[in-house]
């Protein structure tokens, strides 16, 4: 009995713990579930972009866009750098020059900088540019500028996980170029940007280039009509004085070298041409006074005109500019081929003259004779005896005899061809004269402001 008893007992037991074991299972399963539920209700929810704006510089942040970040401290550093677009309209009258840029703005914010957000960077809307501190940069020699706005607000804000804010903005400009035009149409130009601070003094702000090699970048393939632009880009500073302060100022500096095909075709191979064509007249006849005449001023009003269209285009500058030269010196000889013609054909007239005046001299010989003869008539009026003697006085070798018709034809003759033939040596030196002084002075010019002006422009710094 007691034996059954204890295996009944035993079985129970089984049973008993048989009932229980699989209902563990479930319980621990329940109670994870739980912790998990309690953890996660612990730890908050992720922000969203939205709120994360508002509390890094919206509405419930401590941002004020009013005030400069490290106030009363050290300046900021604003880093700039500059992407040109298009270079045109280098324009002479106005002296400015038009030109197209993404200018390019970095400093570092420490109010903005954040480590809720997982991104390293943000790139924001236009619109939060009124949300935060930006420098007060404005271009020194601007003389008109506008913003772009198709198909939106050409502008980016980027801010990075430590604070560093990037600017970016397109403009185009029109700035001052102040231009150096003696050597015009064979001239460097040298053009500024200066970038300045308006308000903040260098006790506030401070403006730097990038790195050299990046702070001023052209657009691959950008060309000018006139110019062309040479890679170097001098990058300076030009600090400002004023009586309500010192203001930071940096500058680029290019420069624009001038191509003169376009004034060679316009300008100097037709004043050339409207030259050597003046010269025609050196061999035509010099009795043909029309043709000749004719000629010269055409050329003349010609060589004017062209001379006032090489100016039209050019501003009313005091000093001589090297396309006056040359078009002064071609009116001069134009001028001077003109007048070459007056005097052979001076010269050429020059025997009638003479003959008028040795005809002159003989009627005031035989005038005098005659009234010398008059004087022994008056005394001796009637009376034939006294006639004999005055008719043989007047016979002697005192008495003037004029000439025979043909000695002052022959006379008259030789006159003519000597002075002709001086005329006519006058046009024979001046076909050589007239080109090798020409051909001297081109030699003189080209030398001069090709060579060694241009050379003296290209050492300048």
């Amino acid at each position: 009995m007691g034996a059954l008893r204890a295996g009944a007992l035993a079985f129970l037991l089984l049973l008993l713990l048989g009932c229980l074991l699989p209902w563990r299972g479930p319980l621990r399963l329940v109670s994870g579930r739980e912790e998990i539920k309690a953890a996660s209700r612990s730890s908050p929810p992720p922000m969203s972009p939205s709120d994360f704006l508002d509390k890094l510089m919206g509405r419930t942040s401590r941002y004020d866009a009013r005030i400069r970040p490290n106030f009363k401290g050290p300046p900021v550093n604003v880093t700039c750098n500059i992407f040109i677009n298009s270079f045109s309209s280098v324009t002479e009258t106005t002296m400015d020059y038009r030109v197209n840029v993404f200018l390019r703005q970095q400093w570092n914010d420490p109010r903005l900088a954040y480590r809720e957000y997982p991104d390293d960077s943000l790139d924001l809307d236009p619109s939060m540019l009124d949300s935060i501190w930006k420098p007060d940069l404005f271009f020194a020699n601007e003389k008109g500028a506008n913003f772009h706005e198709v198909t939106t607000d050409n502008k980016l804000l980027r801010i990075f996980k430590n604070g560093n804010v990037l600017y970016s903005i397109r403009l185009t400009l029109i700035l001052s170029c102040p231009m150096d035009l003696k050597n015009f149409p064979m001239d460097i130009q040298t053009c500024t940007m200066q970038l300045e601070s308006f308000g903040y003094t260098m006790n506030d702000l401070i403006f730097e280039w990038l790195e050299e090699q990046e702070a001023v970048q052209v657009a691959e393939g950008l060309t000018l009509p006139q110019f062309i632009l040479r890679d170097e880009k001098d990058l300076g500073y030009c600090t400002k004085y004023y009586n309500t302060g010192k203001f930071t100022c940096i500058e680029v500096k290019f420069h624009l070298e001038r191509q003169m095909g376009y004034y060679l075709i316009q300008m100097y191979i037709p004043s050339l041409l409207i030259v050597i064509l003046s010269w025609v007249s050196f061999w035509i006849n010099m009795d043909a006074a029309p043709a000749r005449v004719g000629l010269g001023i055409t050329t003349v009003l010609t060589m004017t005109t062209q001379s006032a269209g090489s100016r039209a285009s050019l501003p009313k500058v005091s000093y001589v500019k090297a396309i006056d030269i040359w078009m002064a010196v071609c009116l001069l000889f134009v001028f001077a081929a003109l007048l070459e013609y007056a005097a052979v054909n001076f010269v050429s007239r020059q025997h009638k003259e003479l003959m008028r005046l040795r005809r002159r001299q003989r009627r005031q010989r035989m005038e005098e004779e005659l009234v010398r003869e008059s004087r022994f008539y008056l005394r001796g009026y009637g009376l034939g005896q006294c006639l004999q003697p005055k008719d043989g006085a007047g016979e002697g070798p005192g008495i003037y005899s004029p000439p025979a018709a043909s000695m002052l034809l022959q006379e008259g003759e030789s006159l003519r061809r000597r002075y002709i033939d001086r005329a006519k040596r006058i046009d024979t030196i001046s076909r050589a004269v007239f080109p090798f002084t020409f051909l001297v002075f081109n030699i003189f010019y080209w030398v001069v402001y090709k060579v060694l002006r241009s050379e003296d422009i290209h050492s300048v710094p």
